[in-house]
């Protein structure tokens, strides 16, 4: 049983990169979001490997290590490798699933076209980052 477009679109929407997209820049997105099913055991990232997709889980449970050590457990609703679509930088963390999952995957191509043919979703992604950057603490 494949999710609706508004389904998918409601989800994407609680990603706060696309906190600030309109119902019809999330029904865009959500065109280009498949629905994967992963065994329990399936790695999704791999620390230091390139990246190139983005995860929002459906169902299931992802754990999140780092250097082997745990740093998150993810559950529906939940996102990960969101960077992936703006950089070619390494993923920073391994993610693995500790339970069959369901997730929606969009990955970086075609992202990155997305935004060259609505550039109002590629404003709103950098706003979503910007305010984000100005909240991390420096150290």
């Amino acid at each position: 049983m494949g999710l609706r477009r508004d389904a998918k679109a409601d989800l994407l929407r609680s990603v706060p990169l696309f906190a600030g997209c309109s119902k019809s820049e999330l029904r865009k997105l959500a065109s280009i979001a498949d629905e994967i099913d992963l065994r329990e055991g399936t790695v999704l990232t791999r620390e230091g490997r390139t990246a190139h997709e983005f995860f929002v889980l459906v169902d299931g449970t992802v754990r999140v290590t780092k250097d082997g050590r745990k740093l998150a457990d993810l559950g529906p609703g939940d996102w990960l490798g969101e960077i992936a679509l703006l950089t070619k930088a390494p993923r920073t963390a391994t993610a693995t699933a500790t339970s069959p999952v369901v997730a929606l995957v969009i990955v970086d191509r075609e992202f990155r076209r997305i935004l060259t043919e609505i550039p109002s979703i590629a404003v709103k992604v950098l706003g979503s980052l910007a305010e984000r950057v100005a909240r991390t603490p420096t150290s």
